[in-house]
């Protein structure tokens, strides 16, 4: 009886070596094929806009890296959670992914209680694409010439100052409540329905600041039709050189960034995520995609997955904070 115990203990591991064995060569034969059809990438966005260009600009090379069509669909509404949810809800096979943004995935869960994914639980990060710093702009006549200057008047004079933006919730809003937040100072804020109201009433002197993304004001400041006072990067802008950043000009941590990246499902198998990221890293890498980026005011900055978890978490973090001390209501 133990010499047949014995033998069926022998059969039993043989067996087992034997699926461990086919496992790992069915791993590698997915790991050889993936894509075998065509992607579906989903632009959380109407076209025409950033995020649809750095969309597409995706799509074509990442057609061109693993040899499957790329297909763009457009997914808009409601500041980009209609297609993040319509990707957090879809098969994690890796044949649909998003490109994320600060709106639907790390700032959302702050103000939309009732969200209907959560993006650290939904997704499976693949890599950062780009990024643009927004740029803290006052009508020329405004007597500021720097950051510490803004601080010390809006500390002197609380509700003086006004700042527009493009609506509640957006970039430019959340970087005006992040340096109140830190600077402990009361500047009105004024939002409008799009940033180009705004920036009439900036140039025409209704109102006093912005926070606008550098890249769409960069015309009006060489045109010295608004003052740049200070970028929201850690490092100066190239096309800026002499106008500092806000952490450099005494104001320690302080950084805001749009930033466009790839998401999957949660779930979505390794080797899938793993051949995205390559093919993505080695794209956006090279000349010609940096190169057509600042042509469009964006900064090329791929990542891991895991450094791209950590960055989403870090950002839902801190946004969170400000939009609860800001106490900001989705309109």
């Amino acid at each position: 009886m133990e010499k047949l115990t014995a033998r069926a203990h022998t059969r039993c591991a043989r067996v087992l070596l034997a699926v461990a064995l086919l496992c790992a060569a069915s791993g590698t034969a997915c790991a050889q094929t993936y894509p075998s059809k065509p992607i579906k990438l989903v632009i959380p966005y109407p076209p025409g806009g950033s995020t649809d260009v750095i969309g597409r600009l995706v799509a074509m090379r990442l057609s061109d890296a693993l040899g499957q069509s790329v297909v763009v669909d457009n997914r808009g509404g409601a500041g980009g959670v209609i297609g993040a949810d319509f990707v957090a809800k879809s098969a994690a096979d890796g044949y649909t992914i998003l490109i994320g943004t600060p709106g639907a995935i790390t700032i959302s869960p702050s103000l939309q209680p009732k969200l209907p994914y959560q993006p650290l639980r939904d997704f499976a990060p693949v890599s950062l694409l780009a990024t643009v710093p927004n740029l803290l702009v006052s009508h020329p006549s405004v007597p500021i010439t720097g950051v510490q200057d803004l601080i010390r008047i809006a500390k002197a004079k609380p509700g003086l100052l006004s700042y527009g933006t493009s609506g509640i919730g957006a970039s430019p809003h959340l970087a005006g409540e992040l340096f109140k937040y830190m600077t402990q100072t009361d500047i009105v804020h004024v939002p409008y329905k799009g940033a180009g109201p705004a920036f009439l009433d900036l140039i025409s002197g209704r109102i006093d600041l912005m926070f606008p993304v550098y890249a769409s004001v960069l015309p009006q400041v060489n045109a010295k039709k608004v003052k740049a006072i200070a970028i929201t990067s850690l490092q100066r802008a190239p096309a800026l050189p002499l106008v500092p950043t806000v952490d450099e000009s005494g104001l320690k941590g302080f950084e805001v960034s749009n930033w466009f990246g790839v998401l999957a499902p949660a779930g979505t198998p390794k080797n899938a995520v793993d051949r995205l990221n390559a093919a993505i890293v080695s794209a956006f890498k090279a000349r010609e995609t940096i190169d057509f980026l600042a042509t469009q005011g964006l900064d090329s900055a791929t990542s891991t997955p895991d450094q791209l978890l950590a960055y989403m978490r870090d950002e839902i973090t801190k946004w969170g904070r400000v939009v609860k001390a800001a106490n900001i209501k989705a309109e």
